[in-house]
């Protein structure tokens, strides 16, 4: 018995994909190549003026507003004509609406970066964009491509995960960008896939429990365990105080963990292990020992991991997918993967895979069982 849900609209989803990946290759095709290049070398101009727009928070203080850019330049604390500048290149971007000459509002595009906004893209932009996570596109991506070695890591110092428990400011814009994700990507991995089935979701990497509760909210019979670092889990009780409703949080509890020395045990096969966006920030080896973690405390139990990650179309890889796996090699030892690059890593980890499950999102969830 199948795992996926709504198949139809899934299929849809994929042949929207295809069209818009097609279409989105025609600016190369059509723009003189000299011209193309230049719009292609210049493009991080329009990343770091969004970037200061959600520094600003511009977006949220125009709310539902109509407001001179001497206002709105006034409440944000900004030189007006500056003001006026930035705010003419977001609008030729799309973002923002200039209604009468020096006066703005938010448009569909401006909407997510609103703090308030339910789709709100906000913390993505302000971590992709931040000093740390930037400076290493910037200043030793060449390095790393001629030596192999993480960008990052040549920059800092350290790893990812080091960096971010020295420093609690940048683990928790991290953190809240990895919970706004699902602007991006939906809620598709609760509601394509049959959670009914199981008693209890132990979230592996789950960091503050984000997809553990909007998987809760639709499966009142479910229960939940989100194991991550210490540092990672730290507060999350208080975080989702008023957010989410008592009796949704009542069945979600937290627990320190480390996916590759040890984790919590498996019950029976009511049981699903879930790792989403984990394994990517790892290299083969680590997915593997990593794999090996779950798939013996899953063992004998009839237990289901779940791998929920981007997997990269072969043999021409996507502009999207590309540009998340150039990411990864920015700040991990890890990639985005093809489906017969995943198939090596399950073969070398004692799991098999049994379905793969479609989303209405770029991910898909991989289901494994231990071999027995």
């Amino acid at each position: 018995m199948t795992f996926q849900r709504r198949p139809i609209a899934v299929r849809a989803f994929d042949v929207i994909i295809r069209i818009s990946n097609a279409l989105s290759a025609w600016p190369t095709r059509i723009v003189p190549p000299p011209f193309r290049l230049i719009q292609i070398g210049t493009a991080f101009w329009q990343s770091r003026v969004l970037y200061l727009s959600a520094r600003l928070d511009i977006a949220t203080v125009l709310a539902d507003r109509h407001l001179s850019v001497v206002d709105l330049a006034t409440e944000v604390g900004a030189e007006p004509d500056a003001m006026q500048r930035l705010l003419r290149m977001l609008a030729a971007m799309g973002v923002f609406n200039e209604v009468e000459p020096g006066v703005w509002r938010n448009n569909k595009l401006s909407n997510p970066l609103r703090s308030d906004h339910p789709d709100s893209v906000r913390a993505l932009i302000l971590m992709h964009n931040s000093p740390a996570m930037s400076r290493p596109w910037f200043e030793t991506l060449e390095q790393g491509v001629r030596s192999g070695k993480v960008p990052f890591e040549l920059e800092h110092g350290s790893d990812l995960y080091a960096y971010m428990d020295a420093s609690p400011e940048f683990e928790s814009m991290f953190a809240e960008a990895m919970d706004r994700v699902e602007a991006l990507a939906g809620d598709s991995f609760a509601t394509e896939f049959d959670w009914s089935r199981f008693n209890r979701l132990i979230d592996v990497g789950g960091s503050r429990g984000s997809k553990a509760v909007a998987i809760l909210k639709r499966h009142p019979n479910l229960q939940a365990l989100v194991i991550d670092r210490p540092q990672a889990i730290m507060n999350a009780d208080e975080y989702w105080a008023g957010r989410e409703g008592a009796e949704c949080l009542s069945r979600m509890r937290f627990e320190a963990g480390d996916v590759l020395t040890s984790i919590p045990a498996a019950h029976d096969n009511r049981d699903v292990y879930l790792l989403c966006a984990v394994l990517h920030g790892f290299d083969d080896d680590t997915c593997v020992k990593a794999l090996r973690t779950v798939a013996k405390a899953a063992a004998g139990t009839g237990a289901v991991i779940v791998v929920l990650e981007m997997v990269v179309p072969h043999p021409t890889a996507d502009l999207t997918s590309a540009s998340f796996d150039m990411q990864m090699f920015m700040g991990t030892k890890g990639k985005e993967r093809t489906q017969d690059e995943w198939q090596q890593i399950f073969a070398l980890s004692g799991v098999r895979l049994i379905e793969v499950v479609s989303l209405l999102s770029l991910g898909k969830m991989q289901v494994l069982r231990p071999k027995s």
